[in-house]
């Protein structure tokens, strides 16, 4: 029986895997959340649903978690759409998607041309099952493209989960000093 291949290989490309890539994107993740003051731990491998698991960082205040899944792309010319299966929504709280813009890959030319800053974007399930698509090959999909995300974006993304954590910005208190 043959076996399956896929666009790249039928177009004589052999699979690109990043492995360093894809959970570099998670760290990324995680790091961008602890910058908020959102403790934010790694899942162990393979688990089911959710990558990264965020408390509040006052174990006083800890009442709930929120459990996030990361979606990773490394072109910078990407479809800007992840797969996710649709069994995986009752497991999380959170999808990110990291966009990770290393570079070109089906543009045609020079992949470093296409390297720019990581873009993030932190979509409440809600917003991912509204938006999911089941598509014949089997790679049920969330296509962005088209979408206005940009409420989403990065710091802004990230400050949802710290609001559902009830997670004050961080900030030093004032120091007022006595009327002279």
């Amino acid at each position: 029986m043959p076996t399956k291949r896929s666009p790249r290989q039928r177009n004589g490309l052999s699979p690109l895997r990043l492995p360093v890539v894809s959970h570099g994107a998670e760290y990324l993740v995680i790091g961008y959340l602890m910058r908020r003051n959102i403790l934010a731990y790694k899942a162990p491998p393979n688990n089911e649903g959710y990558d990264i698991i965020c408390i509040h960082p006052d174990p006083k205040r800890v009442t709930k978690q929120i459990r996030v899944q990361v979606k990773s792309r490394y072109q910078t010319d990407s479809d800007r759409g992840f797969p996710i299966k649709e069994k995986s929504f009752p497991a999380i709280d959170y999808v990110v998607v990291a966009f990770l813009n290393i570079g070109y890959f089906y543009s045609g030319v020079s992949a470093r041309q296409g390297l720019d800053d990581p873009e993030f974007y932190t979509l409440r399930v809600a917003f991912v099952r509204k938006h999911h698509h089941q598509v014949a090959s089997g790679f049920d999909r969330v296509l962005t493209s088209g979408l206005d995300i940009e409420v989403y974006k990065n710091e802004r993304g990230f400050e949802m989960i710290a609001k559902d954590l009830n997670i004050p910005y961080p900030s030093r208190r004032s120091r007022r000093r006595a009327p002279e």
